[in-house]
């Protein structure tokens, strides 16, 4: 038991799993020693380091979030899935065990399937995994499933989601990156792929983001650095400004409310660049390591990654889909007042990873426009599908009180189990999620089959 925990936890700790997965991926390559200690070193400090500028990120977004609610009079739940995982896991202690086994368990079924069926992908993105994994735990503690049948089931849908998601961005992935290396791994993926087809309708692929014409004078706009800290002191000026003195000055302590303003939006453009520098480290080492578990243990796999990895391929979109999304954040918060149920406020760290992720999915299949438009989507999905199924889910019987889940698979498979499970007998929804899946696993392959006889034709 002590050890199985243990091995759980490791698996939420994404340093040590990259850096174990570069490990074997090295070693079933037969690598030199050297190559091996410098692969597996380079690929634990690049996560490291992209990890230390997520975290600057957040601080400096932390202080601009409270600002922002205050200077727009907004009240509601805060949707933050980690905090509701945590408070669900820390009142119920089946519900602690049943998370452990299921991260456990659902990461073997992943790895089994990828290596079985057609979906050959690898979900990497630890606190993701946990997430997915305490909420299954939860629906079926709050479905009356017994711990055991819970385990059971509930790992098999873990590692049926964690095999499937990075399937449906792997297009647009694909077409991000220029190649089939790497895939996407969150629980945002239908909500940031919807979005982006909603940009692809509405967009132009022939003006991407990246690509704008800046006349010689203000050259400087095309420094990520430069551009992300001048974009970021306007936003933070403007809505300190709202805010006013009182309420910034209450966050600044000794400082003057527009020089900690100021200095935030700086040390958010730090925390971007220390994250860049760090997936750029990562990358170096993770694509040819994991070559090894592709070419041995998993023939044909790939990593599913996190959000940050995604960001060096299109920084102009990223802001474009960061802003944007709180703006459709916004929207999605007046159009839930009319619901009765809960108002949820904008996340402004998940737009900024996720809403940025939506807005370079936009601009990959609809230019410009297109990550504008996903942006604006992407706060819609991340707003009113939390007002519309909260009622469903009954926190508040948990103590979990003003808190919401936020991620849209996450919702999604919720949901599903909510539907399938609530039966006297739970073999039956089960067995529906089985037979889901193996249709799902034909369509794919057909799909695949076909796109290879196009190709060669």
């Amino acid at each position: 038991m002590g050890i199985l925990q243990a091995v759980a936890e490791i698996l939420t700790v994404p340093a040590i799993t990259l850096g174990i997965v570069a490990l074997l991926g090295l070693l079933l390559q037969r690598k030199h020693a050297s190559e091996v200690v410098k692969g597996t070193t380079k690929t634990i400090l690049g996560i490291l380091i992209l990890g230390a500028g997520s975290a600057l990120i957040a601080e400096n977004l932390s202080p601009f979030a409270t600002m922002f609610e205050k200077a727009f009079g907004l009240t509601g739940v805060v949707p933050v899935d980690e905090a509701v995982i945590a408070a669900l896991v820390d009142s119920v202690a089946e519900i602690g065990r049943m998370t452990s086994f299921i991260l456990l368990f659902g990461f073997l079924v992943n790895i089994i399937l990828a290596r079985l069926t057609p979906f050959k992908y690898i979900f990497l993105t630890g606190h993701m995994m946990w997430i997915m994994a305490g909420a299954i735990a939860w629906a079926f503690h709050d479905l009356g499933v017994s711990e055991t049948n819970g385990i059971l089931f509930g790992s098999v849908i873990q590692g049926i989601v964690l095999v499937t998601l990075p399937a449906i961005s792997q297009p647009i992935v694909r077409k991000l990156t220029g190649n089939d290396q790497i895939a996407y791994g969150h629980l945002t993926t239908t909500g940031v792929v919807a979005a982006a087809y909603v940009g692809k309708v509405f967009g132009d692929k022939s003006k991407d983001s990246e690509k704008v014409k800046v006349p010689e004078k203000f050259d400087f706009f095309k420094d990520t650095a430069v551009s992300v800290s001048l974009i970021m002191i306007v936003i933070y000026m403007i809505t300190a400004v709202f805010a006013g003195p009182e309420i910034v000055g209450n966050l600044a302590e000794d400082q003057n409310y527009l020089v900690f303003s100021l200095l935030n939006a700086l040390g958010f453009a730090a925390g971007v660049l220390v994250l860049l520098q760090g997936v750029r480290m990562f990358l170096g080492e993770i694509v040819p390591a994991f070559r090894g578990i592709a070419l041995k243990a998993v023939p044909g796999a790939k990593a599913a990654l996190d959000v940050p990895i995604f960001f060096p391929y299109a920084p102009n979109a990223l802001m474009l889909g960061f802003l944007f999304s709180v703006v459709g954040m916004v929207i999605g918060m007046l159009v839930a007042t009319l619901f009765g149920t809960v108002v949820p406020l904008p996340s402004i760290i998940g737009g900024f990873f996720t809403g940025g992720m939506a807005g370079i999915f936009g601009n990959t299949v609809g230019g410009r426009r297109g990550s504008v438009i996903s942006g604006i989507v992407y706060g819609l999905i991340l707003t009113i599908p939390v007002a519309l199924f909260y009622p469903l889910f009954g926190l508040e019987t948990y103590g979990v009180e003003g808190l919401a889940f936020l991620v849209p698979d996450g919702i999604i498979v919720l949901t599903l189990i909510k539907l399938f499970f609530a039966l006297n007998i739970p073999i039956i929804g089960f067995v529906l999620a089985i037979v889901g899946f193996i249709i799902l696993s034909v369509m794919f392959r057909n799909k695949n089959n076909n796109t290879q006889t196009e190709e060669t034709t």
